[in-house]
């Protein structure tokens, strides 16, 4: 259970958080997805056709934002709430790529140095669009906690400040605000669907949906080979797993190794329950997400498809249900192979 002592981000946060950020994050649209019911066995071919779609299925396409992630939002909120001190001295990340790139994007709107402590293994795509963005990019080696450790080493030397990728209240704020929207765009939702690996997105979306629709279901979802969350749920208690598990699965930006402290208390509060996907239902997910509407999805952004498509027996029933695309920066070649593969 969470500590009585921890603070949960409220729906006002959350409320003036999208105001906040309303100059540089945008409303992204909710996306009816026909994907139809299996009746008759299975479709050869057809990737818009599932046991699980037994309801609707609406996407909510953050890959749609400036950064083509939700990241965009925590990190405007967070940065736009700095006094200008500390934009003066600058400020610092660490991050796989989407929150690199929400923290450059933002940090530039307001004309602050950024620095962003990286994998060494994140996405090409991804470390380009940083630099792009007029970021320093500081590399490291492929676990968490070594980005972190570096960040902190960099803020002691520096002076930055650290804008978080997802333990901070403002960033859940700014992250909610896109249950927010969901509730707006599609009032009767009965069931929403997040990806979650830090926790951000999941708990501040969890906390606007449930604040909003009590009666809405919340569940998160990761892959199986980063299923440190799903643990942490299951046991009541945050764990930690080896950058080298969280290392394989292709969702580069599902590999943090456990999940913040903050999120988790409002996961606690707020989600019904936490999901894992194979990396094969994750790349079939991208297939459908694509040949159904169009949209691009990088595989972090399809595992909550995922399990609506391929886990009904786990969810609830729904009649109206979202599922949210958190981005959609894959490298090309890749988008290719996995649209190619039968």
């Amino acid at each position: 259970m969470r500590s009585p002592t921890q603070t949960l981000v409220s729906l006002d946060e959350i409320r003036a958080a999208a105001a906040r950020i309303a100059p540089i994050a945008i409303k992204t649209p909710l996306l009816r997805a026909p994907f139809a019911p299996q009746r008759h066995g299975p479709v050869v071919g057809d990737p818009a056709v599932f046991p699980g779609a037994s309801g609707e299925i609406w996407l909510k396409a953050e890959s749609l934002q400036p950064i083509g992630a939700f990241k965009i939002r925590g990190a405007s909120n967070k940065i736009l709430q700095l006094a200008p001190d500390q934009l003066g001295r600058g400020v610092i990340t660490y991050s796989s790529g989407n929150h690199a790139q929400g923290v450059a994007y933002a940090a530039r709107a307001v004309g602050a140095r950024a620095v962003i402590v990286m994998p060494s293994n994140a996405p090409a795509i991804k470390r380009a669009a940083t630099l792009a963005l007029g970021a320093e990019i500081v590399d490291v080696g492929p676990a968490s906690s070594e980005r972190l450790a570096k960040a902190e080493e960099l803020v002691r030397e520096r002076g930055y400040v650290v804008i978080p990728p997802y333990d901070d209240e403002q960033i859940i704020a700014g992250q909610g605000t896109c249950g927010l929207e969901i509730v707006e765009q599609l009032p009767d939702a009965d069931l929403v669907l997040s990806p979650v690996s830090g926790g951000g997105l999941l708990g501040g979306v969890a906390t606007a949906v449930k604040n909003l629709r009590p009666q809405a279901r919340v569940f998160g979802v990761e892959p199986e080979l980063a299923a440190d969350t799903a643990e942490s749920f299951r046991t009541g208690r945050i764990v930690t797993w080896d950058a080298e598990l969280t290392s394989r699965t292709i969702a580069d930006g599902l590999r943090t190794q456990s999940v913040g402290e903050r999120n988790f208390a409002h996961i606690q509060a707020y989600v019904d329950g936490i999901l894992t996907v194979t990396e094969a239902e994750i790349r079939a997910a991208m297939r459908s997400i694509v040949a159904a509407t169009r949209l691009v999805p990088e595989p972090s952004g399809a595992v909550a498809t995922a399990a609506l498509l391929f886990h009904a027996h786990q969810l609830p029933a729904y009649k109206k249900a979202v599922a949210i695309v958190s981005g959609g920066n894959i490298d090309p070649a890749l988008l290719a192979q996995i649209l190619t593969e039968s």
